[in-house]
């Protein structure tokens, strides 16, 4: 009895398809094609460097991605609890400490395969991962922030996604062109993550998250994620002209003008029309970054 009560029975063997649910790979497209943007732009034929490519999707989608939405459900399972009980850990279906060792597993493959890819990407892969437990562990949590909170997605899944195809390409630091594209893209993200936020207002003032909409207001957390998204882009498109890449230059500008149309829209109404924007305007902000990148890369 002393030891049945020294040593308790380990929780089961979670089920493959929860450990999957958990990785959430809905979340894994992002960054995966910020990093086919940055392949792109490297300009080396992919052809070239096939398996270094399977190792960087793998990398921006299910590794590193996918251990910090495990990270996140596991320092979340009390709220989840009441949010979200359906999900894995406050199920019951990933019991115990799963959660946590998944993450901690997670973490340590997504390493050695960047450690075999290159120190370039290993260094962009300690870099994303750092980030994924700081934003959801204490002490810091930079979730709880509304201004490093989202800071601290846009760069894991923009900035450190587009490096990590550029390098994975290159083999190499990528070029001083590149990364002020992926640096300016990584920035107007931050305005991206905002809009994430506007369908959990009423929640995070509950709960004291501070969150822009919570911080500013709604409509003026909605300005600030616009400009925050726009200007960015805005300097994308001189730098492209600037170094004679005209067509992409032109694409990222058309793309642009047509997010301005849309954004007065967002602003009138952010918390309803969130979802709205992310599916049209966000969009044509991607479009933008590829558009970018093809050009970078001599495709454009």
């Amino acid at each position: 009895m002393a030891r049945s009560a020294a040593f308790p029975a380990m929780a089961p063997l979670p089920a493959l398809r929860d450990v999957v649910t958990l990785l959430k790979p809905i979340t894994w497209f992002p960054p995966m094609w910020a990093m086919v943007c940055g392949v792109l732009s490297s300009g080396v034929p992919v052809a070239s460097r096939w398996s270094f490519l399977i190792a960087g999707i793998a990398l921006a989608g299910p590794l590193v991605c996918g251990t910090s939405q495990a990270v996140n459900d596991w320092f979340d399972r009390h709220v989840d609890a009441i949010n979200e009980p359906h999900r894995p850990i406050p199920s019951g279906r990933i019991a115990g400490r799963w959660g946590l060792a998944i993450s901690i597993v997670w973490s340590g493959v997504s390493l050695l395969v960047a450690a075999l890819t290159g120190p370039w990407v290993l260094a962009a892969t300690t870099l994303g991962l750092a980030c994924a437990w700081a934003y959801s562990a204490p002490p810091l949590r930079f979730k709880t922030s509304g201004w490093i909170g989202p800071a601290v997605v846009a760069l894991s899944y923009e900035g450190l996604s587009w490096f990590t195809g550029a390098a994975v390409m290159a083999g190499a630091l990528p070029s001083g062109r590149v990364l002020a594209v992926l640096a300016l893209y990584s920035l107007g993200a931050h305005g991206i993550m905002t809009l994430n936020d506007f369908k959990a207002v009423v929640g995070d003032r509950l709960t004291g998250l501070r969150s822009l909409p919570v911080i500013l207001g709604e409509r003026r957390a909605a300005l600030l994620a616009s400009a925050v998204m726009a200007v960015p882009q805005g300097v994308v498109v001189l730098l492209l002209w600037r170094w004679h890449l005209a067509v992409p230059a032109l694409a990222v500008a058309v793309l642009l003008a047509a997010q301005l149309v849309l954004m007065p829209r967002l602003v009138a109404d952010p918390a309803a029309r969130a979802p709205w924007y992310n599916a049209t305007g966000v969009s044509l902000y991607v479009f933008g970054m590829m558009a970018a990148a093809l050009g970078l890369g001599g495709y454009l």
